[in-house]
């Protein structure tokens, strides 16, 4: 399966294939962070014929108090069993190839594309255009929800994208490059809808994760990812870079885009500027 990015007429093409042997399972992640329920009604409004809903909330975070009652950003990450279990209930297998998709320019679905990886799942790709890419492709939309065919919780292997904890990144400033998925005005503190602090954590760059897509919403191709992305890099290899946003989703999208672009290996600091700023230990820059 193309990686990590599949084209709607390739999907297409790809589902009108399949077979038992070489399953494709649909993952509609759409989301709202203003109305936490409307993804889900725009799924149950129509999705990919077989696609099954995961929420970010409830699926791709795990909100519940932790025991040392630490703030750990707004979008938590389940543990990993948690969403092995998850993975198991849809009846996800390491033989299967997986394809996330969403309706917010890869927001959500990027999200659950590194939450796979995480895992250790090798064949998971995005939809590049998402929901809109796949209509515009002569892709029909259903209403049916498919009935899971429940499995064992995924069987996790080695993961295969790297996590650093806020901890061992303030240890690591002016060692490593840290990019910024978040608005302009979000990363200088000019506003802060979101956090009670604003701001950055020091030393990071900026890039807005929608610079990565073009007018039709699609991601850029590869050449031209690369080129925004070196820079930024400044020199050092793609695994010294940390990808940072406000709760560790828009993150994944820089992190998408930068695999797209072949550079590989770069890690996810999940609890983001939500969690950094939490503790008024931590320093704060801005501008």
């Amino acid at each position: 399966m193309p990686y990590p990015l599949i084209s709607a007429p390739a999907l297409v093409d790809r589902l009108s294939g399949d077979d038992a042997e070489c399953r494709t399972l649909l993952l509609d992640c759409s989301f709202d962070l203003a109305d936490p329920g409307a993804g889900e009604r725009s799924y149950q409004q129509g999705h990919l014929p077989g696609a099954h809903y995961l929420h970010l909330d409830h699926d791709l975070a795990d909100h519940t108090p932790p025991a040392d009652g630490r703030f750990r950003g707004r979008h938590p990450l389940p543990t990993r069993e948690a969403f092995a279990a998850t993975l198991g209930r849809l009846g996800v297998t390491p033989a299967m190839a997986v394809v996330a998709y969403d309706r917010q320019d890869a927001i959500f679905a990027a999200r659950a594309w590194w939450m796979l990886r995480w895992l250790g799942h090798r064949e998971v790709a995005v939809l590049d255009g998402g929901l809109p890419a796949w209509v515009a492709a002569g892709g029909a939309l259903g209403q049916d929800v498919p009935r899971p065919q429940a499995a064992a919780p995924y069987p996790m292997a080695a993961s295969l994208v790297p996590v650093v904890d806020a901890g061992s990144l303030q240890a690591a400033l002016g060692r490593v490059r840290l990019i910024d998925a978040r608005a302009a005005e979000r990363f200088r503190g000019d506003a802060e809808p979101l956090d009670p602090v604003a701001g950055h954590i020091p030393g990071a760059l900026n890039r807005p994760f929608k610079h990565n897509l073009d007018e039709h919403g699609r991601f850029l191709g590869p050449e031209a990812l690369r080129a925004a992305f070196e820079p930024l890099l400044g020199g050092r290899a793609a695994s010294e870079v940390v990808h940072q946003c406000g709760s560790g989703v828009t993150a994944c999208h820089n992190l998408l885009a930068m695999e797209a672009a072949g550079l590989t290996g770069s890690v996810l600091y999940p609890g983001s500027w939500s969690e950094w700023c939490a503790d008024p230990s931590r320093p704060v820059a801005r501008g």
